[in-house]
């Protein structure tokens, strides 16, 4: 089946936290609204841009099988939409069952431009679980006061790191909150900036009596580290005869990827240097020709095959910090061959 969807790009008034400001929607829906779908579907995402902003749109978690041209980061697999332009996805959804999510992948557009993608078992094949009475999705976020593009190019010039949210939201919302504030905490296991405004919401059963009081569970300290490791350790794959965990055996390459943070020198920045991001010290820097089309058309010049398989310099990831925060900068890559299988370790080290 060819399911057919057109997302129109456009600008909408919002209201949180007692202000308003005009923010990039699709479809005026804030999140964007839920592309639903089955296992073996044909999907085709007509994306008009109405707004002033280059954009595209990325379909997270969607195994891209020969359609690496809709997968949608910005100068990776295409290069942007443009103002009063258009763009079709066309990709088939394969092996694939559960919720997803789309947003855009170029500059901070996803803060708003986002929703969910729900793909349905094939017609006559059970969850692989018991069937649901109902559905719904949930979708977390956050919310800045401030125009989200003013944030980030306010952090380039100046070149320390981006204002934190004024609020974490439950499908859109910040939920109740006093004075426009709220006093729950996320999980936060490392000394980094983050807002305290975390969105509360209540999950109401059909049938429950409307006079039975809600009471919130008081939640864990937000540096509870032991709590967060249970429940992420309790996450397991089906892995039964039917829906068998099918890890390869063999391996093509190994990799090693610590992803932190860097400091770099820059003579126009605040305090003469600039908070970068790096995967294995190397800090990507974005090209002006999208990726996957120098690849395919053999354009020179526009990127490097010598991204490094693991950590140039090791140190212990989860202890002392090197004392050198230099990031080298490059548009890098690691080639790949088709079908080949990689064995993937990631550490956070900032």
């Amino acid at each position: 089946m060819v399911r057919h969807y057109k997302f129109n790009v456009v600008m909408k008034n919002s209201t949180k936290l007692c202000s308003t400001k005009p923010i990039v929607t699709v479809n005026g829906q804030f999140p964007g609204p839920t592309l639903v779908a089955r296992e073996d579907d044909t999907v085709l995402v007509k994306v008009v841009n109405h707004v002033k902003y280059n954009l595209s749109i990325h379909w997270h978690g969607i195994r891209q099988l020969r359609t690496g041209w809709a997968d949608g980061p910005a100068y990776i697999t295409q290069c942007p939409i443009q103002p009063g332009q258009n763009f079709v996805y066309n990709f088939t959804i394969t092996g694939q069952r559960g919720t997803l999510l789309w947003h855009a992948h170029i500059l901070w557009l996803r803060a708003t431009v986002h929703g969910a993608i729900v793909i349905l078992p094939k017609r006559g094949v059970p969850y692989p679980f018991p069937t649901p009475h109902k559905e719904k999705v949930i979708l977390l976020g956050e919310w800045w006061k401030s125009d989200v593009e003013a944030v980030i190019n306010e952090a380039t010039k100046s070149g320390v790191a981006p204002n934190v949210s004024d609020a974490h939201t439950i499908n859109g919302h910040p939920g109740p909150v006093s004075a426009c504030s709220s006093l729950a905490s996320p999980f936060m296991d490392a000394p980094i900036a983050v807002d305290n405004v975390t969105a509360t919401a209540t999950l109401h059963y059909s049938g429950t009596l409307a006079s039975i009081t809600t009471t919130l569970t008081v939640p864990p300290a937000k540096n509870a580290t032991a709590v967060a490791t249970s429940f992420t350790n309790a996450l397991r794959s089906l892995n039964s005869i039917k829906y068998p965990a099918r890890v390869p055996l063999k391996i093509d390459h190994s990799l090693f990827f610590t992803i932190g943070l860097g400091i770099n020198p820059c003579a126009t920045c605040k305090n003469g240097s600039r908070v970068v991001a790096d995967i294995n010290n190397v800090t990507f820097v974005m090209p002006k020709i999208a990726l996957l089309q120098a690849h395919v058309f053999n354009i020179s010049g526009v990127f490097t095959d010598d991204f490094p398989a693991n950590p140039p310099t090791p140190f212990n990831y989860t202890g002392t910090q090197p004392t050198n925060f230099q990031t080298e900068n490059g548009t890098k890559l690691y080639r790949l061959g088709y079908n080949n299988t990689t064995g993937e370790e990631n550490c956070r080290s900032d």
